[in-house]
């Protein structure tokens, strides 16, 4: 399951780092267009289950939709823990 981490309103690394271990206890991967501090936390918390990324200026609705469904669709949730991927690989 993706966990959507994602504002257009601006927020503190501790959110971040809030969003990111609650997601990890729960098992979900993340989806997020804050492609400052969710590497960084990866990397501190490599055990995670998984982070997707995405340049919020660089998508339609259309768009963003059709590549998260490609995501889930050719990738199982074994793929996932420790990666860190970039959206537009689909």
């Amino acid at each position: 399951m993706i966990a959507p981490w994602s504002r257009t309103w601006s927020y503190s690394a501790q959110d971040a780092s809030i969003g990111h271990l609650g997601a990890t206890a729960q098992g979900r991967s993340l989806f997020t267009f804050n492609a400052h501090d969710f590497p960084v936390l990866a990397q501190q918390y490599p055990q995670h289950r998984g982070l997707v990324l995405a340049a919020q200026q660089s998508w339609s609705l259309s768009q963003l939709i059709a590549a998260l469904d490609a995501m889930l669709t050719e990738t199982e949730a074994a793929d996932w823990p420790g990666q860190v991927r970039w959206l537009n690989q689909w």
